[in-house]
């Protein structure tokens, strides 16, 4: 991140199981997944490693069922398997334009994918293969926020980007409160102190406390790391 004084070689990419759904509202819009590859595409075109971790919003979320009859863990692994499900799609958009990909899974899943494991999973990064993991951590209560973090690290990566649908982060919703204020750079102490959606809380602490820069921006500008202008909201 030129703009921040960041050298970027490698990225984790969090992007937002929601943003899938684009124009359709609800499952996977194929359209939008194809472009999404485009834009993981050119960041490797620019020479970054790049590591995804995707989410699972666009086909469950537990907040559905939260005061239901469902247990907490089961509906975590329920929104698990949803990431597994948006991986592979995106494993398949990828390969459709030749990229050289790996979904990695915390659960093992062999049939499908591989095993989640650091040093096979840096040996494919180094190789220039994009690695998809899946699955969270394999344990409920946590989720993908926590997952990107815990993995960005693993894998050392630079930074954490965090493709969303809007860029920037506000100290509330802007669509809500025409008084919203908007936040260009903040530290990960005063996002995790004033409670700022920008992550779930343990996700920013780990941030915190292993110093690990978050930037948040639109998931369509995820292609824009090493562009002096960036409309993103950079967490440090």
């Amino acid at each position: 991140m030129k703009k921040y004084g960041h050298t970027v070689k490698r990225v984790l990419l969090k992007l937002s199981g929601e943003a899938l759904q684009w124009k359709l509202g609800y499952g996977i819009d194929p359209e939008f997944l194809s472009f999404l590859a485009q834009k993981v595409i050119a960041l490797t075109k620019k020479n970054i490693q790049v590591v995804v971790v995707i989410g699972g919003g666009n086909i469950f979320r537990w907040a559905i069922l939260e005061k239901g009859w469902m247990d907490r863990s089961m509906g975590d692994y329920m929104w698990m398997l949803a990431t597994m499900i948006n991986g592979i799609a995106l494993w398949e958009a990828l390969k459709e334009q030749n990229a050289e990909v790996r979904v990695m899974s915390a659960v093992p899943t062999p049939k499908v994918c591989e095993e989640f494991i650091r040093l096979r999973a840096l040996r494919h990064i180094e190789k220039g293969r994009v690695v998809i993991c899946v699955w969270w951590t394999g344990n409920p209560y946590f989720t993908t926020d926590s997952t990107a973090v815990l993995r960005a690290l693993e894998l050392e990566c630079d930074c954490v980007v965090k493709g969303t649908k809007v860029n920037w982060v506000y100290d509330k919703d802007p669509k809500k409160h025409s008084d919203a204020k908007r936040y260009d750079i903040i530290t990960l102490e005063d996002a995790l102190n004033q409670w700022l959606r920008i992550m779930d809380q343990s996700a920013i602490a780990l941030a915190k406390d292993e110093k690990m820069p978050i930037f948040v921006c639109r998931i369509e500008d995820i292609d824009k790391l090493d562009e002096e202008t960036l409309e993103w909201t950079y967490i440090h």
